[in-house]
């Protein structure tokens, strides 16, 4: 393994330790105040995770150090903090527990939602607000 690609994968195992941090205090915090049968955690951290990285893409975009900050806020950071397979699991809870209509919501709001906030990341990105 080269040099830099050891620094790359330390930036990207710090910022998923981050990320995954954040994503259990977000996912605690907010089942403790909702408690209830919708999944706003993993829909808030997928969001908003999609949001930044359509941001963060683009913003980064001629970095010199463009590399490096990816590994760490998009692949480590973000890959740690959005979470599919938390998504995936509550869809078949949700199916399971005989909520078929519920669970086709939540995908769709997942799906449309992220899509809808990775574009508009890219967006503001790019507008010139720095």
């Amino acid at each position: 393994m080269a040099s830099g690609s050891g620094l790359t994968l330390l930036w990207v195992m710090l910022g998923g330790a981050l990320g995954a941090g954040l994503r259990w205090w977000v996912g605690a915090g907010l089942l403790r105040q909702l408690q209830g049968g919708w999944p706003w955690p993993t829909l808030l951290v997928n969001v908003a995770g999609a949001f930044a990285a359509g941001y963060l893409l683009v913003r980064l975009h001629d970095h010199p150090q463009a590399g490096l900050w990816r590994a760490l806020l998009v692949v480590g950071f973000l890959g740690g903090l959005t979470t599919f397979s938390s998504l995936m699991v509550e869809l078949l809870v949700m199916a399971r527990d005989a909520r078929p209509a519920g669970a086709l919501l939540y995908l769709a709001s997942s799906l449309g939602g992220g899509l809808l906030a990775v574009w508009l990341g890219a967006q503001l990105a790019g507008s010139g607000l720095r």
